[in-house]
């Protein structure tokens, strides 16, 4: 009797142990223990102008880690500025029926047949950055920094760095994206609205192609620096252009040369700090990785978007960047 009644208590005890074991963890896929947890919704492809810049690292970074707090899985690859790779991304991400496809165009005129195929699929197409702002295609809606204004702004600090004996300037381009054509547009309406009451103008002498990298930005300098011995100011439509262009300034001892650079990267902001580069319009690429997702959610849910979202620029100076406590 008494081994009877231990083994009583003992398979109730392990009976109660198992059952509350059942109530502490929930099946898989319920939410009830983790309210932040949510339901599995899909995944979003991500198609960027190149994951080489560290700014569309941190877009890439934002849409997988805010996609994740709303259920969605993630799928982040590289156009490597290469059309016909960009193309193929599509179209795998057709294939494997994403919930929604994020693009940084890698040429907005290019990839119009590509996502016009998404498009026929009905899946949802949001740009990214890049707008693509072709006839023909259905965007659902565009996120990205006010570029056209940022241009703007890009011009105004070029001005102020110049200040009353004006002078020759470049720009280095990146005539591919549509983000740059917008922002030489901005920077150019400046300069010229402004040389017609100045006494001493800034003159663009020449524009050159920089791809947006370090050594495009690196050449096109040398190009402009044979061409125009006197040259007094570089503008540099991102970062890595405007840090190429430095780096040939040094090499060829014309560091007097003013660079307007734009993007806000730390690397940027860091040679701002050290004077290497006068200023920069920063951009946000962590809003617009959250903005993006905060569509893509509000699309799922039938709400009509805007065309486009812009997030303003903000000029970034060396007393800014003094103060920045995440430069050394």
């Amino acid at each position: 009797m008494k081994n009877h009644f231990l083994l009583l208590f003992f398979t109730s005890a392990l009976a109660l142990l198992t059952a509350c074991d059942q109530h502490s963890e929930p099946a898989a896929g319920h939410t009830a223990a983790n309210p932040a947890a949510a339901k599995a919704k899909g995944t979003i492809g991500v198609s960027l102008l190149t994951l080489d810049n560290p700014f569309f690292k941190v877009i890439g970074d934002n849409i997988t880690a805010e996609g994740r707090k709303h259920g969605y899985t993630t799928i982040v690859v590289s156009g490597d500025k290469d059309v016909a790779k960009q193309g193929n991304q599509i179209k795998d991400f057709i294939v494997k029926k994403v919930s929604a496809i994020v693009l940084s165009p890698c040429d907005s005129k290019a990839i119009i047949p590509v996502i016009q195929e998404a498009n026929a699929a009905g899946i949802p197409v949001f740009t990214v950055d890049i707008p693509c702002n072709e006839p023909g295609v259905k965007i659902a809606t565009q996120v990205a920094t006010d570029n056209y204004g940022g241009g703007k702004e890009a011009g105004r600090a070029m001005i102020e760095a110049l200040g009353e004996a004006g002078g020759k300037i470049a720009v280095l381009h990146f005539k591919q994206a549509e983000s740059c054509q917008l922002r030489v547009k901005g920077f150019r309406e400046v300069i010229d609205t402004f040389n017609q009451t100045s006494k001493a103008p800034v003159q663009i002498v020449t524009e050159l192609e920089s791809a947006g990298a370090k050594d495009g930005g690196y050449k096109a300098t040398e190009d402009a620096l044979q061409a125009h011995a006197d040259l007094r100011g570089i503008f540099a439509i991102n970062d890595p252009a405007a840090l190429g262009a430095r780096a040939a300034l040094e090499k060829a001892g014309k560091t007097q040369v003013l660079i307007i650079g734009f993007d806000g990267q730390p690397e940027g902001k860091q040679a701002i700090k050290d004077g290497k580069i006068y200023a920069d319009p920063i951009q946000f690429p962590d809003q617009m990785g959250v903005r993006i997702v905060e569509s893509i959610v509000r699309h799922s849910k039938g709400e009509t978007l805007p065309p486009q979202m812009l997030i303003p620029t903000s000029l970034y100076r060396k007393a800014d960047a003094q103060k920045d406590p995440e430069l050394k």
